[in-house]
């Protein structure tokens, strides 16, 4: 198994900043693919937020260009998003999502973080 540990999340007001930092670890070796940032807001469905593949293409939900930016370090296993110039709408648990395997093996699946908590409130 993969495990993502997203930290960063809390409490903001609108036009600040946060940055989210998610990383995977396994007891066994791994590969990663894409990684991504999904995020649910209370009676609404999960949404991607942006994603990025191993070579560093990435892409966002419209919602959020210009103000969010992905990036992640092969090295450190780790994905981040930088948000800035947040929104009271950005309000949500933000999950991290990889496309990982175990070396051993040659099937690909998603794995999932425990979520952390967004709040954008004045």
């Amino acid at each position: 198994q993969v495990q993502l540990v997203e930290s960063g999340g809390g409490l903001v007001q609108p036009g600040g900043s946060l940055r989210l930092s998610c990383a995977a670890s396994s007891g066994s070796s791994f590969i990663i693919n894409a990684m991504g940032w999904y995020r649910q807001a209370p009676g609404k469905q999960r949404e991607l937020v942006a994603a990025i593949t191993s070579g560093g293409s990435t892409n966002y939900a419209d919602s959020v260009k210009g103000r969010f930016t992905i990036s992640r370090d092969n090295g450190k296993n780790t994905v981040y998003l930088q948000m800035n110039s947040l929104k009271v709408e950005d309000t949500a648990v933000y999950y991290c999502n990889a496309v990982a395997r175990l070396l051993v093996t040659s099937r690909w699946r998603d794995y999932w973080g425990q979520g952390t908590q967004v709040t954008v409130s004045s």
